[in-house]
């Protein structure tokens, strides 16, 4: 299988301490994690290197409405600088699962290294990028829906500190 190493960036309009907030705070994480049309009811967060948190995504009605459970486990943290992370998907009380088991490709990915950059642009703004490590190649269907997927839940981080 091909893979590749998917990174997104963007630029908020917020201090670093609030773009960290998104990754740390539940009810941020609640308010951006997942694609378009997706929520995310719940997140419960335990922010410390060796902790475990347990995100849940939910498809909306006509995609069949059903919940999926991510775990991010904290490899490294550096404050307002750093964050590394293993994704995997999980059952909803935080125990790892076989993709194939919830119907994905025999493909997806296990254990997606996960490392996010923040930087203090200064002037209240902040440059983040997402790098998800071994990610099926951008010419084949998962990478295209893993690519269309990150942007769009970043694009609803940023909303979140959008200026009205």
């Amino acid at each position: 299988m091909k893979t590749h190493d998917l990174i997104v960036t963007r630029t908020f309009d917020a201090p670093v301490e609030l773009v960290w907030k998104a990754w740390t705070d539940p009810e941020y994480v609640m308010k951006w994690w997942g694609p378009d049309y997706f929520t995310s009811p719940s997140a419960k967060i335990d922010f410390r290197e060796g902790g475990t948190s347990l995100v849940c995504m939910r498809a909306p009605a006509d995609f069949g409405g059903q919940d999926f459970y991510n775990t991010w486990v904290y490899q490294k943290i550096v404050p307002m600088q750093r964050i590394e992370f293993i994704q995997n998907l999980a059952d909803k009380d935080g125990n790892r699962i076989d993709p194939a088991s919830i119907g994905m490709p025999s493909n997806f990915p296990e254990d997606t290294r996960t490392v996010v950059i923040f930087k203090d642009l200064g002037d209240n703004r902040t440059e983040m990028a997402v790098t998800e490590y071994n990610m099926s190649a951008p010419d084949t269907e998962m990478g295209k829906n893993a690519e269309l997927g990150l942007n769009q839940s970043i694009d609803k981080m940023v909303a979140i500190f959008t200026k009205k």
